[in-house]
């Protein structure tokens, strides 16, 4: 009986062995369908903007630090300053159709400051120009349009609080000018933040994005767009990122109307809710956003919201960090009235806020994935420009650099910089773009050092950052 089991067993091992690759090869998706299909409304965006040609043109485009810079110094010693003349700039991208009758999603900063917007289809050699119908630059979406002749195939949005990291997803795009490039990974992660916006919140992927990807879909197997890839981590392989669909079908929506972008707005700064920050307050684990400065006769002052109040709840829903308070308030229009949970003096209680309008930021100079100028100090920051900000961080006028995100292990991290410090002064000298941040930094090289002036809820300090030595 015995010897009867052991035989059965090793039949019955050997068979699921032979089978094992068979199984396997089964259960692997193919994506033929889904690539021929979905294909078909993807399309190829070039686009031409007009910029200073010549010396000093080209001049302009070099990162300070390159060699030429300095070539270009020596031959103006030389020969002296040289006149400009204008060129035409190109760049690439991809889109993909959302209507029938010819409005196309691309990322913002694929179409921003072009002269002219040129969109191509799969299964035409034609070219047609684009109407550029709407912009946001917070969220890092546009929307065009071309007159079409036919019915063109299009893509639906799907929704993308439902995709589950370890889900099989497909990116299709024009990388490099590669038209029509087809590749598949999984969603590796949710919830990315990358500092290049205020609404960050990205979907991160190992399907292959490259440079011309931008503005491209990240499907599901069902076809359905689930994301528009955006951004790149250029210091590392096969992580993409990409704008998760729930947000910006709410923003294309508005765009595809020709309507500016709305959103509501609270008139407080916040800063997350440290381990730390929980215990002194009595709250049972981080979670919430703090409120570090209440602008005043503004919608958060109106309903009695306090400086030190943490607020961990919005209409019901568990806020669970301060970049998380942020979406959930803007995703509500303005003059929307807003039912806040807050944690005051150790107990929960409630206060309705009637939304304001958040007024037009400007995102960070760079594009989304791109390293901007200072970040070899681990922060990225962008210029305040308008008043109602200015107002909020406790400045008396637009100034200075708004710190939008800081790397945990970096300089500036280490030294106790935080997302949402204002930087006035470096050396002793305002600065008020990033590229006067970084002429003060290569100044200050040779002592190994800056001195920053920060300004954090409306308290200015010093803070000094080692920098090496060159």
């Amino acid at each position: 009986m015995t010897r009867k089991l052991s035989t059965l067993t090793m039949t019955l091992c050997l068979a699921l062995a032979l089978a094992a690759p068979a199984m396997a090869k089964q259960s692997l998706p193919v994506f033929t369908d889904l690539a021929e299909t979905a294909g078909k409304a993807v399309v190829f965006i070039s686009t031409e903007k007009t910029v200073q040609g010549g010396p000093q043109g080209f001049r302009q485009q070099i990162p300070e630090g390159h060699p030429f810079k300095d070539f270009f110094d020596q031959f103006e010693r030389f020969f002296g300053p040289q006149p400009n003349q204008q060129r035409k700039m190109s760049a690439l991208g991809s889109g993909f159709v959302i209507t029938p009758d010819g409005y196309i999603v691309t990322n913002n900063h694929v179409i921003q400051g072009a002269d002219k917007v040129m969109v191509k289809f799969q299964d035409e050699d034609k070219e047609y120009e684009a109407e550029v119908i709407g912009r946001d630059p917070e969220t890092d979406l546009a929307v065009v349009k071309v007159k079409a002749r036919k019915e063109l195939p299009y893509l639906e949005f799907g929704n993308s609080d439902n995709a589950k990291v370890g889900e099989w997803v497909v990116a299709i795009g024009n990388p490099y000018g590669h038209s029509y490039t087809v590749t598949a990974g999984i969603i590796s992660a949710k919830h990315r933040f990358l500092g290049a916006g205020p609404f960050d919140n990205f979907l991160q992927t190992d399907a292959s994005i490259n440079p011309g990807n931008s503005g491209g879909p990240l499907l599901n197997l069902d076809g359905e767009v689930i994301g528009i890839n955006t951004a790149i981590d250029p210091r590392a392989q096969n992580i993409g990122f990409a704008i998760p669909s729930n947000l910006a079908s709410k923003v294309i929506d508005q765009l595809k109307q020709g309507k500016s972008v709305k959103r509501g707005w609270l008139g407080v700064t916040i800063q997350p809710v440290s381990e730390n920050d929980a215990k002194a307050l009595g709250l049972d684990k981080p979670y919430g956003a703090l409120i570090n400065s209440v602008v005043k006769d503004q919608p958060a002052d109106k309903a009695g919201l306090r400086q030190g109040d943490v607020i961990i709840g919005v209409n019901g829903e568990t806020v669970e960090s301060n970049s998380d308070l942020l979406r959930k308030i803007a995703n509500m229009p303005p003059g929307h009235k807003a039912k806040l949970t807050l944690w005051r003096s150790g107990k929960e209680i409630t206060r309705t806020v009637t939304l304001g309008e958040r007024g037009e930021n400007t995102m960070a100079s760079a594009k989304p994935g791109q390293t901007k100028p200072a970040t070899e100090l681990g922060m990225t920051l962008r210029p305040v420009t308008n008043d109602r900000e200015a107002q909020a961080l406790g400045l008396n006028e637009p100034k200075g650099l708004l710190v939008t995100g800081v790397i945990p292990d970096s300089v500036a991290g280490a030294e106790g910089i935080r997302q949402g410090d204002v930087i006035i002064q470096a050396n002793q000298t305002d600065v008020n773009s990033v590229a006067e941040l970084k002429s003060q930094i290569d100044r200050a090289r040779k002592r190994g050092a800056i001195l920053l002036l920060v300004k954090r809820q409306g308290q200015n300090s010093f803070i000094a950052l080692p920098l090496e030595k060159k």
